[in-house]
């Protein structure tokens, strides 16, 4: 049976004090990997905040990885967010610091102590994602393509089980983002499930996964809208 690793029944989910989704019922399963669809202003980063418990639920069942967010202290969020890995629309890369400084700081952050194992992995992650040559270079030496996926290697460098993408092909031209769902999906090939948030529906086409559309506050599966091989994606783009 397939192992669940994010479980939302009835889940209702607030901004302040405004309901931005209600009812939600979403499931994630190992090895899978789901696109959010939507306007902007419909949920999609809120219910990806909740997952790392960036923003609580206000009601309803929800467990990520065995954690149950509704009962999670605030000191134990750290031990969620090491199985979890957050790709940012904006980088958020520091640009003080090389891309190998970056990726350090983060194995440091984390635990990390064999200087040794730390060169490894980042040598690991940097050639998984096509960088290897980059570790020496600023943030701002970086094309936004590159500097995506210097971010997406910092997000897989603990094997996180759960890997989040909030709209990670945003600012990207249409080649480079097809290039960064590409590196998605073999991410999750490789064993991380991923849920990637876009507004690029043509990828769908391109790179199958289940897919959610958050729409008037509910969250709606509509993965048969995409599986006749891109036959209704273009009433679908319409829309």
């Amino acid at each position: 049976m397939e192992e669940t690793l994010i479980r939302y029944k009835n889940v209702e989910i607030h901004q302040q004090e405004h309901c931005v989704l209600e009812n939600v019922n979403l499931q994630l399963g190992r090895g899978e990997f789901i696109y959010l669809i939507g306007k902007v202003g419909t949920g999609k980063s809120s219910l990806l905040k909740t997952i790392y418990a960036e923003l609580d639920i206000a009601s309803g069942e929800a467990e990520v990885l065995n954690f149950n967010l509704k009962k999670l202290k605030r000191k134990h969020i750290p031990q969620l967010r090491r199985k979890l890995g957050v790709i940012f629309q904006d980088f958020q890369l520091l640009t003080d610091r090389t891309v190998y400084d970056n990726l350090m700081f983060v194995l440091k952050a984390t635990g990390w102590k064999n200087k040794k194992l730390m060169q490894e992995r980042i040598e690991s992650v940097l050639l998984e994602v096509g960088m290897q040559n980059k570790g020496y270079k600023m943030p701002n030496e970086l094309s936004g393509g590159e500097q995506q996926r210097i971010v997406i290697a910092r997000a897989i460098l603990n094997s996180p089980e759960i890997v989040l993408a909030d709209e990670p092909t945003g600012n990207l031209d249409v080649e480079t983002g097809r290039s960064i769902a590409g590196l998605l999906h073999s991410i999750c090939l490789s064993g991380s499930s991923v849920i990637m948030s876009t507004h690029n529906l043509q990828l769908l086409k391109e790179f199958p996964g289940k897919v959610y559309r958050c729409e008037g506050h509910r969250i709606s599966d509509v993965t048969d809208e995409f599986t006749e091989k891109g036959k209704l994606i273009d009433n679908i783009l319409t829309q």
